[in-house]
C-alpha cells in the first residue's frame, strides 16, 4: 500500500471552519493562476487527486480538501451531518475562505461528484462556481426522476442495470453490517481496486486514515440515497457542466445521467475508456479534459 502526499503539502495549507466542522484544505501550483477545486468521494481523501493535480499544477492553482468525515477534516457523528446540503455548503465555505471574491472550476469524483451536483443546483451557485466537471458522480435527484418516469422497456433495462451496479449501497445503509468487511478491505485496498477496476496496485495511493474513512463515510449513503431517490427534486443547473462518462465504470452506469440534458442548460458530455477510479488510472485524460473545459469557459465572453 502506497501512502504519499504527492504534489500537495504533507500538512493542510488552510483549515476552514464551518460551524463545528473543520475542513483540511491542500493546494499546489501557481497561487495567482485560475483556481481549480477538486472534490473526492468514498472512501478517498484529497490524495485521490495526486496524479491529476500534478498534471494541472504547472498552469493552475489546484485546491483540494478532505470532505467532512475523511482525512484531516473533522468527523461529525450524526448521520444528518452528512446530508448533501451540508457537504455542498462546505464547498462554498472553502471557496469563500481560500479564494474570496473568485469563481473556481469545480471537479468532483464519486461522492465528490454527487455533492458537486448539489452545489451547482443551488441558487447563486454561479457566484462561486465558474464550471463543474463531474466524473463518476450521479445526480441523485436526476436519477430519482428517471426511476419515477413513465414505463418503457428501455427505462426498465436502464434502471435494472444501475440497481445491479448499486446493490452494495443497500448493505452500506445498514448500521454496523459492512464494518467488519470494510476493515478487512482497508488492509488490501490496492488489491481490491486491482480486482474491481483493473488498476495497477502500485498506483493506488491512500491516506493513513483509510480504515476510519471507510466506516465514517458510510453515513453519506444513509443520509442521502433513500430520501433523494424516493422524493427527487431535480433543479435547473445554469453553471456550465462537463460530464465525463467512463465506459467501464462498474459502479455508476451511463443511465444515471439520462436526465442531465433536461436540466442542465450548458452540458458537455465526454466519454473515456476507463473504470470508476479514473483519477488513478487515467489522470492524463482527466487533466486534459479539465484544462480544455476550464480554458473554454474562461474564454467565453459572457463568463
Amino acid at each position: 500500500m502506497t501512502i504519499t502526499t504527492g504534489p500537495f503539502p504533507a500538512r493542510p495549507t488552510h483549515t476552514v471552519r464551518r460551524g463545528e466542522v473543520e475542513l483540511a484544505v491542500f493546494e499546489c501550483g501557481d497561487p495567482a493562476a485560475t483556481p481549480i477545486l477538486l472534490a473526492h468521494g468514498w472512501p478517498d481523501t484529497h490524495v485521490l487527486w495526486n496524479r491529476v493535480a500534478a498534471l494541472l499544477s504547472d498552469r493552475y492553482r489546484v485546491i483540494a480538501f478532505d470532505n467532512r468525515g475523511a482525512g484531516d477534516s473533522s468527523v461529525p457523528t450524526e448521520v444528518a451531518a452528512y446530508r448533501l446540503e451540508e457537504l455542498a455548503a462546505d464547498v462554498r465555505a472553502v471557496v469563500e475562505a481560500v479564494a474570496p471574491g473568485q469563481q473556481v472550476h469545480l471537479v468532483g469524483h464519486d461522492w465528490g461528484g454527487v455533492l458537486g451536483w448539489e452545489l451547482v443546483g443551488t441558487p447563486g451557485a454561479d457566484s462561486v462556481i465558474a464550471s463543474y466537471t463531474c466524473v463518476s458522480g450521479p445526480n441523485l435527484d436526476f436519477l430519482g426522476s428517471y426511476l419515477h418516469g413513465p414505463f418503457s422497456a428501455a427505462r426498465l433495462r436502464g434502471s435494472l442495470t444501475q440497481m445491479a451496479a448499486s446493490a452494495y449501497t443497500v448493505v452500506f445503509q445498514i448500521p454496523g453490517l459492512p464494518n467488519p468487511v470494510l476493515r478487512l478491505f482497508s488492509d488490501h485496498w490496492p488489491r481490491f481496486l486491482s480486482f474491481f477496476d483493473g488498476l495497477d496496485p502500485a498506483l493506488v495511493e491512500v491516506a493513513p486514515t483509510l480504515r476510519a474513512d471507510m466506516i465514517n463515510n458510510l453515513k453519506l449513503y444513509r443520509a442521502n440515497i433513500r430520501g433523494r431517490l424516493r422524493r427527487p427534486r431535480p433543479r435547473t443547473v445554469e453553471v456550465p457542466v462537463q460530464l465525463i462518462v467512463a465506459s467501464g465504470d462498474r459502479a455508476v452506469r451511463p443511465v444515471v445521467h439520462a436526465e442531465a440534458d433536461r436540466w442542465v442548460s450548458d452540458l458537455t458530455r465526454t466519454g473515456i475508456r476507463a473504470g470508476h477510479w479514473s483519477p488513478i488510472s487515467h489522470p492524463a485524460d482527466l487533466a486534459r479534459l479539465t484544462a480544455e473545459f476550464v480554458d473554454r469557459i474562461g474564454d467565453e465572453p459572457h463568463r
